[in-house]
């Protein structure tokens, strides 16, 4: 028995949720989100809230119980609160700007990255050396990070490069005499 799985996912005020077939529609302050649920899980709207639960005899429907229901309780967190990532930049000379529609990157190469800040997605850049993603899909959010980070992940000899904020980079030593 999944525990996730068997709690509902609660509608704060202001949020309203439909279900036809598989399709789950969420609407709230900050906009509106849906996900396709697989065939394998069952998903009803009563007045707790949303409730998935697996198909009768679904080996698959049990095993996406749990996730079914994380995917529709993050639809009604980001119509609500939204998402947010923070990255850090180290290094002389890195830093980031946003210029418009895009991030601009400056992460020690010969040309400056330029990045293109997708609908839905917000990105501001509190400091040179900081940038928040945020937005109301959490996928999203995290897939826009992941990008940004890619370009120039942080490297363990002197720990330069853009890493999540918090990131632990385990430093190696260098070269000895």
């Amino acid at each position: 028995m999944s525990r996730i799985g068997k709690k509902p996912v609660s509608l704060p005020k202001g949020v309203t949720a439909s279900v036809s077939g598989q399709t789950v529609k969420v609407k709230g302050p900050k906009g509106e989100l849906s996900v396709n649920l697989v065939n394998d899980v069952d998903v009803k709207s009563d007045a707790e809230g949303i409730t998935v639960s697996p198909r009768d005899g679904a080996e698959k429907g049990r095993q996406m119980w749990g996730l079914s229901r994380t995917l529709v309780n993050n639809l009604v967190v980001g119509v609500t609160t939204g998402f947010q990532q923070k990255l850090e930049i180290n290094g002389v000379g890195y830093r980031a700007a946003v210029q418009g529609k895009n991030l601009n990157l400056q992460l020690g190469f010969s040309h400056d990255v330029v990045y293109p800040i997708p609908a839905g997605i917000t990105i501001t850049a509190e400091k040179p050396t900081a940038i928040t993603v945020a937005g109301m899909d959490k996928q999203l959010v995290g897939q826009v990070a992941a990008e940004i980070r890619g370009y120039r992940p942080p490297e363990p000899y002197k720990g330069k490069g853009v890493r999540y904020e918090g990131e632990y980079v385990r430093r190696k030593e260098g070269k000895k005499k």
